[in-house]
């Protein structure tokens, strides 16, 4: 009986430690390569994104205002359409996500 006890004892005392090494925020997305994301939202190859080839990743699909937002924050030119470089370039600050969140790259795929 006794050892019943310290053995529920230990089990519910580990059980935490255990969860927080699962994951317990959930599975980690690798991360991909933003040159292969460029590419991949370029439909026509002309070497830029326009509005409308953002307009149907999945990110703008998902959420079309917040996509707007990403799209004319990168558009350093305001040309209506993204260079490589001005897709590439990571949001102020360098951190390029926001606590819990995707980066503009990530999530546009």
């Amino acid at each position: 009986m006794k050892t019943r006890i310290a053995t529920l004892i230990i089990a519910s005392l580990a059980l935490p430690l255990v969860a927080e090494e699962a994951g317990a925020k959930g599975p980690k997305r690798p991360k991909g390569d933003p040159a292969k994301h460029f590419a991949k939202l370029d439909a026509d190859s002309d070497s830029f994104i326009s509005k409308e080839e953002f307009a149907k990743s999945p990110m703008a699909k998902k959420d079309a205002a917040r996509a707007g937002a990403v799209f004319a924050k990168k558009d350093k030119d305001a040309d209506g359409k993204l260079s490589k470089e001005e897709f590439l370039t990571k949001p102020e600050g360098g951190k390029g996500r926001k606590k819990g969140g995707k980066s503009a790259e990530e999530s546009s795929l």
